[in-house]
C-alpha cells in the first residue's frame, strides 16, 4: 500500500512540474506580445503625432502662409499633442526630460525645454539599445522649420529599431 501511495505522490508530483513548466514558458510567451502590444501603441501614437504636423503644416501651406504655421496663419503649437483631435488618455501633460524616474508608467509626455516627446516604458528590459533606459524621447521639429518627430537616439525594441 505504501508503494502505491509513493507511486501517485511521484507522478502528482511529475503533473505539478510540467505544469509550472507549462506557466514560466506562457508567462514568458504573454510578456512578450504584451511588449510588441506597447511597441505597437507607442508606434501608432508616433504616426498620429506626426500626421497631426504634417496636416496643420499643409493647412498653412494651402492658406498661404509658409514656416512652422498652421491653419490662418497661427503659429504650431510645439506640443504635437495639442493638434490632435483627441489627446491620448495616457498623455500626461509637460514633463522634464531630467526627471524621467517620476512620469507614470505607460504615458507620454511633453518637456517644453527641449521641445520633445517622451514615453515612459512599461516594460524597460524590452529597450535593447539603449540599457537601462526606462524612456524613450523624439525631438518635435527640424532643419528649416521643418516639423518632424525624430528619436533622440538609437532606439532598438526586441531587436527592432523605434523611431
Amino acid at each position: 500500500m505504501a508503494s502505491v501511495s509513493n507511486r501517485r505522490l511521484a507522478e502528482w508530483g511529475l503533473v505539478a512540474l510540467v505544469v509550472v513548466a507549462l506557466m514560466a514558458v506562457l508567462g514568458r510567451q504573454v510578456r512578450t506580445v504584451q511588449s510588441q502590444a506597447e511597441r505597437a501603441a507607442v508606434q501608432t501614437t508616433l504616426g498620429a503625432l506626426r500626421t497631426a504636423l504634417v496636416l496643420s503644416q499643409v493647412t498653412g501651406h494651402v492658406a498661404g502662409v509658409v514656416g512652422t504655421v498652421g491653419a490662418g496663419g497661427a503659429a504650431l503649437p510645439q506640443n504635437p499633442f495639442l493638434l490632435l483631435k483627441t489627446v491620448p488618455t495616457n498623455f500626461a501633460g509637460a514633463h522634464s526630460m531630467a526627471r524621467a524616474d517620476g512620469m507614470s508608467l505607460g504615458a507620454w509626455v511633453f518637456d517644453g525645454e527641449c521641445v520633445c516627446v517622451g514615453y515612459r516604458l512599461l516594460y524597460p528590459d524590452v529597450l535593447n539599445e539603449p540599457e537601462g533606459a526606462e524612456a524613450v524621447w523624439f525631438r518635435v521639429g527640424g532643419p528649416a522649420g521643418a516639423l518632424l518627430i525624430t528619436p533622440l537616439t538609437r532606439y532598438v525594441w526586441q531587436g527592432q529599431l523605434l523611431g
